[in-house]
């Protein structure tokens, strides 16, 4: 994949988790310290998460400022307009959904970057894009979103296998990206607008 249009990606990739944080952060009634806070987590700790783990050090964004501006930008606007994004009821998802197709090519590109196999490319996007969900949530004394039935990560790991499906075909990267980045959203917004879920086994205790 073209490294502009990589960035291109990652950029929109950090606004729209950074717009999330924001957002969720508000419903919670945070100051703006907090909603600061939890917007930078929401757009970097997948990433974050992914560069110590294969050890690309420091991490992105103490490499590349432009992420900092972004989501300053992003949480700084989405509390400046709340009353008018309020009336928009499926933006925050959107914005999640979003970010989940973005970050999750994001990681792929940078397992395939350094040689890791199609297992572990897919594995790292599927971090990049959900774990910066999980410290929001648990920070937000939230159970993470990953956690519940509800179809979040599984739509990270078809965008992943369907891209390298279209990769071995040959087919133009950006393009291939593009179409993944949508499918991963649809997914989602599919399998929240139909209810669409994994199976969950609960064991019953007697008390």
């Amino acid at each position: 994949m073209d490294l502009g249009f990589l960035q291109v990606i990652e950029i929109l990739g950090t606004f729209s988790f950074a717009v999330s944080g924001a957002s969720f952060a508000m419903e919670k009634k945070l100051d703006p310290f907090g909603v600061l806070i939890l917007s930078f987590v929401t757009a970097i700790g997948g990433g974050t998460l992914r560069d110590l783990m294969i050890g690309d050090l420091p991490v992105g964004w103490l490499r590349d400022v432009s992420a900092i501006n972004v989501i300053v930008i992003a949480a700084v606007g989405t509390m400046l307009f709340d009353k008018y994004l309020k009336k928009l009821t499926t933006t925050l998802f959107l914005f999640d959904a979003l970010g989940l197709g973005l970050f999750t090519l994001v990681g792929i590109e940078k397992g395939i970057q350094l040689h890791f196999s199609i297992g572990i490319s897919i594995a790292l996007g599927t971090i990049t894009a959900s774990f910066g969900g999980v410290i929001r949530d648990v920070l937000l004394n939230n159970v993470p979103l990953i956690f519940h039935k509800e179809i979040y990560a599984l739509a990270s790991i078809i965008g992943g296998v369907v891209y390298f499906g279209l990769k071995k075909m040959n087919m133009n990267p950006d393009i291939a990206t593009v179409i993944c980045i949508m499918l991963i959203f649809s997914i989602r917004i599919v399998a929240v607008r139909f209810k669409i879920s994994l199976p969950a086994f609960y064991t019953k205790f007697n008390r």
